[in-house]
């Protein structure tokens, strides 16, 4: 499979790595980057990035490639993927494909002009073993109806420290937090719950990484931890004093259109970090983690384990075993019309619900989302004049 790429970042340039170890035919034709951090990855690793063009559009108008791979901050992923529409070719973009409820609209309508069989996306925990197990379980009657959902996603403050230096520590470029980190996540609750958010309260704000929390208040001077994680575009080198306007914690609670209820809690200074979810059904009881690997489902009647499953890291997957297999399906899809577990469609609605949940942080108030849904629906079935 030959790609072209826009915006070669540390993620496009580690995928890189990726795809080619399940495709040895996977091959870079030309990239558009000012300063592609990922380049580095893709040298150590012995793969050529291609030709380096001087515009988006060039790229494009060069073609011979089979997929266009989009990994610019998420402000620009609309004009990319618009830009891959209007030249008629598959795209894959980089999570989140959007970066607010204005452009979600706008992408909506193009999928009701173009159609959605040209978008892919890279949420990559659909792809994950421990998820698929998830599914299956819940397909298999193990739970019942599902009732709750408690959801978390905790990240060392090594990372947390990344994203107040990065690009992404400002909400023009990245979104949120919410939506840059969690969209995973929501995306993986929507799917298992099968139905879209209706109603969103949520509250949240910084607390460590503010000035009064600088270890250098205290004497300590090595900040080496807080810049373990190089920082990319725009980066900076600031932590405590950030002019950083995202969130470090939030937590959120939502009620689904089938009357499921979910609680999220995120927080980016956990120095033992989970990423854990625990389902409440009629019949069962389903708690898994990410990270540190495990599924349990437990039937209610007989208060008997009835699936008892451990993951183990793949030394080549930065995402539980996820991303060696995203790259085999899109291969495949791109090549052979393979089927894919997770749409653009479903990727907007991550999105959705992930802005909500800030409008809702900021607005302190209980947000109802049909208006936006509307909204939505109406973009999507929008056609060319």
């Amino acid at each position: 499979m030959k790609v072209a790429i826009i915006g070669l970042g540390y993620r496009l340039g580690y995928l890189g790595h990726v795809f080619k170890e399940m495709d040895p035919d996977f091959e870079i034709v030309g990239y558009f980057d000012p300063a592609p951090a990922g380049l580095a990855t893709l040298t150590e690793h012995g793969i050529s990035a291609g030709i380096s063009h001087a515009s988006p559009e060039a790229l494009v108008r060069a073609g011979g490639f089979d997929l266009l791979m989009i990994g610019s901050p998420n402000h620009l992923h609309l004009d990319h993927i618009r830009l891959g529409l209007e030249a008629g070719v598959k795209i894959f973009s980089e999570k989140p494909i959007v970066a607010s409820i204005e452009q979600t609209y706008e992408l909506a309508a193009l999928m009701g002009r173009y159609g959605h069989d040209r978008l892919l996306v890279g949420l990559v925990l659909r792809y994950a073993p421990l998820y698929r197990d998830l599914l299956a379980a819940r397909d298999e009657g193990r739970l019942g109806k599902i009732v709750s959902v408690e959801a978390a996603e905790h990240i060392f403050p090594y990372h947390g420290a990344f994203f107040m230096r990065d690009w992404r520590r400002y909400e023009k470029w990245s979104g949120s937090f919410m939506l840059e980190k969690c969209c995973h996540d929501l995306d993986l609750y929507n799917g298992l719950i099968g139905a879209r958010p209706r109603r969103v309260a949520s509250f949240g704000g910084r607390k460590t990484f503010v000035p009064a929390n600088d270890p250098r208040n205290e004497g300590i001077n090595d900040l080496s931890l807080y810049h373990r994680k190089p920082s990319g575009w725009n980066g900076s080198d600031k932590v405590f004093d950030t002019d950083a306007d995202i969130i470090d914690y939030q937590v959120a609670i939502v009620e689904y259109e089938n009357g499921v209820g979910m609680n999220f809690h995120t927080n980016l200074n956990a120095p033992d970090q989970f990423r854990r979810f625990a389902v409440f059904g009629t019949k069962g009881q389903a708690e898994g983690d990410f990270i540190r690997g495990f599924l349990n489902v437990t039937d209610v009647l007989s208060e008997s384990r009835v699936v008892e499953r451990e993951y183990k890291a793949t030394a080549l997957s930065q995402h539980y075993g996820a991303d060696e297999k995203m790259a085999a399906e899109v291969v495949d899809h791109v090549m052979k019309n393979g089927p894919l577990p997770v749409s653009t469609l479903q990727a907007l609605e991550a999105g959705i619900l992930a802005l909500s949940m800030d409008e809702a942080r900021r607005s302190g108030k209980v947000l109802d989302l049909a208006a936006v849904w509307d909204r939505y629906d109406n973009a999507l079935v929008r056609k060319a004049a």
